[in-house]
């Protein structure tokens, strides 16, 4: 028996046989409310509600997870197997057993319902659910799933799902077919999720707009009412794969329609010209101590010619840790204040901020430029902006570079004339926050900056609307770093090692993923082992870093580590980002098991950045296959590109995307790592689309509008 045999048939609704009548279905509208079906149990709105399910359309395109094949029905079992099969036999025998006093087992024997079959028969057992029984007779025929076990000389099947047959000329939702298995919730099973999504397709009208086809006709075959019924009740694994990828198409191509739609903003907005001639470039980098890599003056080119240009500058840089990002963003800055604007430059936490302010007075004050600080801990400190007093004469004027962090969101710092505004470590920032800095009139330039490479493809989404340079040439000067795993036991080893490098003048960071011990997490803590570093590295000198300590302090406690004062900063990831000690050359990372790849690699970037050999120790007691294949990748690259892909491998991209940070929908099909090669199309039929009708007025074109506008509602409703 078959399904493509079966397919036809009225399905059933729940246990029993009984199809859902016809003269009762009533027409829905895909926008309509679940509450307003009237046939939907509150509790079962309650825990819809919990998997963010409220409308007809939201649980039609909750999407089955994966199918299970319950299609076949082979002869019964004589061996057992850790794969679920489907079977249909007739009930020969029931049994009630105790045991334990008030415990149960009801015990039903199936027998091939074909009488030339020679297989043994199968005993299903179901402990302790009293309902059971009162459903299975003998003489009916029944359809069970489940893996076979062999116990004693019997097969059994425990707790199977089954179903029994009353009429053999109706199909199940449940099986004799491929099956949906949906993401489920506490009070929500699978049948039920299967019944009421069954009921919904039968309801919906044939001409409800909702359903109507998203992609143009020459991306996805079909129409996307057929899909959506074809990957919910497929009747053949070809017509399942084929309505996944109708589907994927349509969702990829709604996010590439709006991501095109915003570059297409971008580029109409018109801003102004914020490039000077360059000499104060010229003079920047005849003053520097090193020469600009290849990549680096490659990049400087594309951001001038941005710069130059009428329309606003989006563009993301992307280079690894150390590659010389500072550098670049710095050249940019000069060519718009040379140009008579002032340049924002907004980073993650108050320590990278205090840094990039440091350089930037170091490298500009010979040159007069004005640079002011303003984070969140100088917001109420300092009041308004500083003014600078003009050498020569007694004109104060405002700062032309301003670094801060979120602080320079609020409104109590004003622009006077922003040119440009520089993102460093943008993933840090929400979409919306870096919005408040860019949506200005007339629009400022916008440059972010990113030490995590991406995958391509990922380019292609989140950052779909930018365009990207890439620093894919290291400076000269750093130095090697040589990354090792060793295993907790071995800390007396490395604390020999860690010694030996203090004792030639180097300095050492010891990283804990938490500030303080956990009942819950089994890992070790900063604040919990700080004593102990003392203790352990004594006379030389140790001080601790988290993101409790006041920010005051905090900065006193960089700046003791950047001049030497202290030998050891025991810290947490506080360090993951921008700290730029050139003798610090060691680091010890704890539980480096309970770290994600990228972000080791990040906190790996904080040595090696001056030249002396460089040490990265990767502590942990993990004996888990991921972990060790995990930690591997470090020990075998440095390169953060080659490490980019193996985090998306090892850990694909359902982090990476769907979040506030990303500006753009969750997924509720598509796979970014799996269907890569369906986004490739999706983004060429959008960006074509964009191209010859920018503002969709063609009839044919015209539906995408509301495509952008519901895209663009529910990006905001992540974000909220």
């Amino acid at each position: 028996m078959n399904s493509a045999k079966l397919s036809h048939r009225s399905p059933t609704t729940d246990h029993g046989s009984q199809a859902f009548p016809k003269e009762l279905a009533s027409s829905v509208a895909i926008s309509q409310s679940l509450e307003e079906l009237g046939w939907i149990p509150r509790p079962k709105l309650l825990a819809l509600r919990r998997l963010g399910i409220e409308t007809v359309e939201d649980l039609l395109t909750h999407f089955p997870r994966r199918h299970e094949d319950r299609t076949e029905f082979p002869q019964f079992p004589r061996e057992e197997s850790d794969v679920p099969i489907c079977l249909c036999g007739e009930v020969t025998k029931t049994s009630l057993r105790r045991f334990g006093g008030w415990r149960k087992i009801f015990e039903v024997t199936l027998q091939e319902s074909n009488p030339n079959a020679l297989s043994e028969p199968l005993v299903c057992r179901w402990f302790n659910l009293h309902y059971v029984q009162k459903m299975i007779a003998t003489g009916q025929r029944m359809v069970v799933f489940g893996k076979p076990r062999l116990r004693g000389k019997r097969i059994c099947m425990d707790h199977p799902e089954f179903e029994v047959i009353e009429n053999d000329e109706e199909i199940s939702i449940h099986f004799r077919r491929i099956t949906p298995i949906y993401p489920a919730t506490e009070g929500l099973s699978q049948r039920v999720l299967r019944g009421m999504i069954y009921r919904l397709l039968n309801e919906l009208p044939s001409t409800d707009a909702g359903l109507e086809r998203l992609t143009p006709s020459n991306l996805a075959k079909g129409e996307r009412r057929d899909a959506i019924r074809a990957i919910h009740f497929p009747a053949s694994w070809e017509a399942r794969d084929a309505a996944h990828e109708h589907l994927v198409l349509t969702e990829f191509f709604a996010m590439q329609m709006l991501i095109a739609s915003r570059r297409a903003d971008a580029s109409i907005r018109q801003g102004e010209k914020h490039c000077g001639a360059g000499a104060l470039l010229d003079r920047l980098l005849k003053s520097l101590p090193f020469e600009l890599t290849a990549a680096q003056s490659r990049v400087i080119s594309e951001i001038r010619h941005d710069l130059a240009a009428s329309h606003a500058m989006n563009r993301l840089l992307q280079g690894d840790v150390g590659s010389g990002k500072t550098a670049v963003a710095i050249a940019a800055m000069l060519l718009a204040v040379e140009g008579g604007y002032q340049a924002a430059f907004m980073a993650p936490t108050q320590i990278l901020a205090e840094q990039h302010y440091d350089v930037l007075q170091r490298w500009l004050d010979p040159l007069g430029i004005r640079v002011a600080l303003r984070t969140a801990a100088r917001q109420e400190e300092s009041g308004p902006l500083p003014l600078f007093e003009h050498a020569g004469n007694s004109e104060r004027q405002e700062p032309q570079i301003i670094v801060g962090t979120h602080a320079l969101l609020y409104d109590k710092v004003s622009f006077s004339n922003l040119g440009l505004v520089v993102v460093d470590e943008q993933h840090k920032f929400g979409v919306a926050q870096r919005a408040q800095l860019s949506a200005r009139e007339p629009a400022p330039d916008v440059l972010v900056m990113t030490a995590t490479p991406i995958p391509r493809t990922l380019t292609m989404t989140i950052y779909g609307d930018l365009d990207v340079s890439t620093i894919d040439e290291m400076p000269r000067n750093r130095g090697k770093i040589i990354t090792a795993v060793r295993d907790e036991s071995k800390l007396g080893e490395v604390l020999a090692f860690l010694r030996t490098r203090l004792e030639a003048g180097r300095q050492l960071y010891v990283i804990y993923p938490l500030i303080d011990e956990s009942e819950k997490l089994d890992a070790k803590a900063a604040a919990a082992e700080y004593e102990l570093w003392r203790e352990r590295l004594h006379p030389f000198r140790c001080d601790l870093l988290h993101g409790r300590i006041p920010p005051s302090e905090k900065q006193e406690i960089m700046e003791r580590f950047r001049n030497g004062e202290t030998s050891a900063l025991i810290s947490t990831t506080v360090l993951e980002v921008g700290v730029d000690v050139p003798n610090a050359s060691v680091m010890l990372i704890e539980n480096a098991e309970r770290f994600g790849l990228a972000q080791l690699h990040q906190l790996r970037g904080r040595i090696g950045r001056g030249e002396h050999k460089s040490y990265c120790i990767l502590l942990t007691s993990a004996q888990a296959k991921e972990a060790s294949a995990k930690l591997a990748v470090l020990e075998r690259t440095r390169d953060g590109f080659e490490v980019a892909e193996a985090d998306w491998e090892l850990r694909g991209p359902g982090d990476l995307l769907g979040t506030a940070q990303s500006g753009l929908p969750a997924l509720k099909i598509g796979n970014l790592k799996t269907d890569a090669h369906l986004m490739r199309r999706a983004r060429a039929a959008a960006v074509s689309i964009l191209e010859r009708d920018p503002p969709l007025e063609l009839p044919e074109n015209q539906r995408f509008r509301r495509l952008i506008v519901e895209q663009q509602g529910r990006t905001f409703s992540n974000v909220s």
